[in-house]
């Protein structure tokens, strides 16, 4: 009987509604100007070889052209055949190699830090720190421009979530103020922001964390390498390291790989080591990745040439692309966004750079506001003065036919 009650058509599945009616990059790919899942068939550092062209690679986080060193890539393969090519468990039970314990004591050191925490992604640092260590009761600050990995963690945790405008601190300490309650309190920020370039005031950050007794953590994703004396990070940059309480990061710029990573006081890490479930359920680091991120955190600290050479073509390419008329935005390091104005002129923008043989990365809404648009480009330690120039001059031409300068 129950079976003569069923509809006699299939009923469509009204969950994939959305999906049927997104069309915009289908538009986009109609019109030949789908920037996205451009697959890469070979790369040289600098350049890479898209749908069979050279292009010099403008867009990538390789801020020390560490991908291709040698020494990376002969550790790399030594663990590769000494492990194989998984662990194929979590560092909680199965999944934890002397490499990984090697590379937290490397890492830990490096930063001055008394323990560090090693990730399978960046990602899922931000994640596990955040939600592993706010509570019910307690709050986390975030920065409106902090990377979705941050936001992300704040919405996993059970804690409430407070959020400022973009270096906005005196908003900060109006909502530090009114949670002013004795309960447990995280300011989490970008130590650089992803997409405008411009760094953390953690001087400021670091008194307002102390007045209100709160902890202040900062993600050097795009600082790692980049930032400080000897390429240490944010906190390090303000002669403040020892200010930032916890210090999480990635290992897939800098340190030319995938990963992540948390380092802080050996209570509050070890803490997280039996309590972060992005942490504790998921597959471990990789042994090649594992070995290729501590020989390229050695040559980081050996070859600090290196460093100078990646601000130097900051300079150079910045300076160029002022001179040219472009706007910048509060850029202060080697990410350097490029303001273009409308989405439609953004992609067109882009499409031309690609077919000159210049890979660049477009960015719009969500990432950005609508009025915001861009195209990110950053430079490599690797990158030669003629292959700068050679993009300048492609910026220039392409944007005055454009109307963007």
């Amino acid at each position: 009987m129950a079976s003569e009650t069923l509809p006699t058509q299939e009923t469509q599945v009204a969950l994939f509604d959305k999906c049927r009616s997104f069309t915009a990059a289908r538009d986009l790919q109609a019109a030949g100007l789908y920037p996205y899942f451009k697959p890469i068939s070979e790369s040289e550092d600098t350049v890479v070889v898209v749908e069979g062209k050279q292009r010099i690679m403008l867009g990538s986080n390789n801020y020390l052209g560490l991908t291709h060193h040698p020494k990376v890539l002969e550790a790399a393969a030594r663990a590769l055949h000494r492990y194989g090519s998984g662990c194929t468990g979590s560092r909680f039970l199965n999944g934890s190699l002397d490499l990984h314990e090697q590379l937290e004591r490397a890492l830990a050191e490096f930063l001055g830090k008394e323990m560090c925490l090693v990730f399978s992604t960046g990602y899922g640092a931000n994640l596990g720190l955040i939600s592993g260590l706010v509570g019910r009761g307690e709050t986390v600050y975030l920065d409106k421009l902090d990377h979705a990995c941050i936001v992300d963690g704040a919405k996993l945790s059970f804690g409430v979530t407070q959020r400022f405008n973009h270096g906005n601190l005196d908003q900060l300490a109006l909502l530090l103020e009114r949670n002013a309650s004795g309960k447990g309190g995280l300011i989490v920020v970008d130590g650089v922001y992803s997409m405008e370039g411009d760094i953390a005031n953690i001087p400021e950050l670091s008194k307002l964390a102390k007045r209100y007794g709160v902890a202040l953590a900062v993600d050097d994703a795009h600082s790692l390498g980049v930032l400080g004396p000897n390429g240490e990070g944010t906190g390090a940059h303000f002669g403040m390291q020892a200010d930032v309480d916890i210090i999480a990061g990635t290992f897939s710029k800098s340190l030319a790989s995938v990963g992540g990573f948390i380092a802080g006081d050996e209570p509050v890490i070890h803490y997280l080591k039996h309590h972060s479930r992005p942490f504790i359920f998921t597959a471990s680091l990789p042994p090649a990745n594992t070995a290729g991120v501590l020989a390229a955190l050695q040559v980081l600290q050996s070859e600090p040439e290196r460093r100078d050479r990646l601000w130097a073509n900051a300079h150079h390419l910045r300076e160029g692309l002022a001179a040219l008329g472009f706007q910048l935005g509060t850029t202060e390091t080697p990410i350097i966004p490029v303001l273009t104005g409308p989405l439609n002129t953004t992609f067109l923008f882009w499409r031309r750079l690609y077919d000159e043989g210049v890979f660049t990365n477009p960015v719009g809404p969500p990432a950005v506001p609508p009025d915001g648009c861009r195209l990110r480009t950053s430079v490599m330690a690797t990158h030669s003065s003629d292959q700068i120039d050679f993009c300048l001059e492609a910026f220039g031409r392409i944007g005055k036919e454009l109307g963007v300068i």
